[in-house]
């Protein structure tokens, strides 16, 4: 270690800055000299940092070096540890699992300071999807691979579904009339009747149609069997039915704001969305069949059930597209699919965009 003065300068030189491991540095009211771990790493790189600029540029004044440590942490292996940490008046003692979740959680937080999102993805991918022989704190868990050739049938089945869900509203007219205001209602009372005994009194606006159909005078005898009906947090509210087939929905108020002000407010509107929605779900089943941008057919797969979840509600016959979107997330356009040759492609011309070169967070 190199002794530095309260600027983390070494003893008897201006020009030399010393951060990191090297530091030997007691900080007032201390007896020992800072610790060589990774908050004093942090810290001291900051204080450099701005006592560098302050005398290069002249402009502020340098700073003396006080860090407040919030602990600390041994680990054995990948997998035992104990740590002790906490804030600077009260510490609390922690072993084996959760001692390790502190110090992945704070190895999280120093690279998004330091290196950006791009390290953080890695640092998770490496330490626990990847890791080999158990070694994470999780186990084997999260790193058991499967071959990615065995979803190759669901990716291929889950996009010729979509053509299909596409093809369908081509062939009911969502192309040639405004409908999505008659859907959402119809949809709409049939949760409502069973919910609050009378049906939505028209409108696409779930939470008026709801508050409509709970004060109605004459009650509608219900076609069918409610067996949830749930209010969280006066957010969201779950409906969840039986009538010819087990059905649920969630009216969530911002969306039915959405739906009522953007997607139904007026018939320009209707046929805007119906024809982004049916373009959408045909051209997820092509990329999917394809193999082609998995990940973002995947994640735009669930976005598109979401709303239909919070609009119309699903049936128990399409709640395999949810289960089956989150498989295909990851990987599934790898083998038998054009990921496996157009993301090693786009990553390689990715890194060498001049703006991309320049900014930290894209930085392994």
């Amino acid at each position: 270690r190199i002794q530095t003065d309260a600027f983390l300068r070494a003893q008897g030189r201006t020009d030399v800055y010393v951060a990191g491991d090297n530091v030997f540095y007691v900080p007032e009211g201390e007896e020992r000299p800072v610790p060589q771990m990774v908050e004093n790493a942090e810290s001291s790189a900051e204080t450099v940092a701005h006592n560098i600029v302050a005398e290069i540029t002249g402009e502020g004044e340098r700073e003396k070096y006080a860090p407040k440590f919030h602990g600390a942490m041994l680990s054995i292996g990948g997998r035992y540890g104990v740590a002790y940490v906490g804030s600077a008046k009260r510490k609390i003692s922690l072993a084996s699992f959760f001692a390790m979740f502190v110090k992945h959680f704070v190895y999280v937080i120093y690279f998004i300071q330091v290196l950006g999102w791009n390290k953080v993805f890695s640092y998770v991918k490496h330490e626990f999807f990847t890791v080999r022989h158990c070694r994470s704190f999780l186990g084997g868990h999260f790193s058991n691979r499967t071959p990615s050739f065995m979803l190759v049938p669901l990716r291929v089945f889950f996009g010729a579904f979509w053509i299909y869900e596409g093809i369908e509203k081509i062939g009911e007219g969502w192309f040639g009339s405004p409908k999505l205001a008659a859907y959402f209602k119809s949809a709409a009372d049939v949760f409502n009747t069973l919910a609050y005994g009378a049906a939505a009194g028209g409108g696409g606006d779930a939470t008026s149609s709801a508050t409509a159909a709970s004060n109605a005078a004459a009650a509608a005898k219900p076609a069918g069997q409610l067996l949830a009906n749930w209010n969280i947090l006066g957010m969201f509210h779950v409906i969840f039915v039986k009538t010819t087939d087990y059905a649920v929905k969630i009216h969530f108020s911002l969306m039915d704001w959405f739906n009522g002000t953007f997607v139904t407010g007026s018939e320009g509107s209707q046929m805007f969305f119906q024809e982004f929605v049916v373009i959408s779900e045909i051209l997820l089943g092509v990329l999917l069949i394809l193999g082609l941008f998995t990940f973002l057919s995947s994640a735009f797969s669930l976005a598109l059930q979401a709303m239909f979840l919070m609009s119309t509600g699903m049936y128990l016959s399409t709640w395999w597209m949810l289960v089956a979107a989150v498989a295909l997330l990851f990987g599934a356009g790898h083998t038998l699919g054009l990921d496996y040759y157009v993301i090693p492609a786009l990553k390689k011309h990715w890194k060498n965009v001049r703006f991309v070169r320049k900014l930290y967070i894209y930085n392994d």
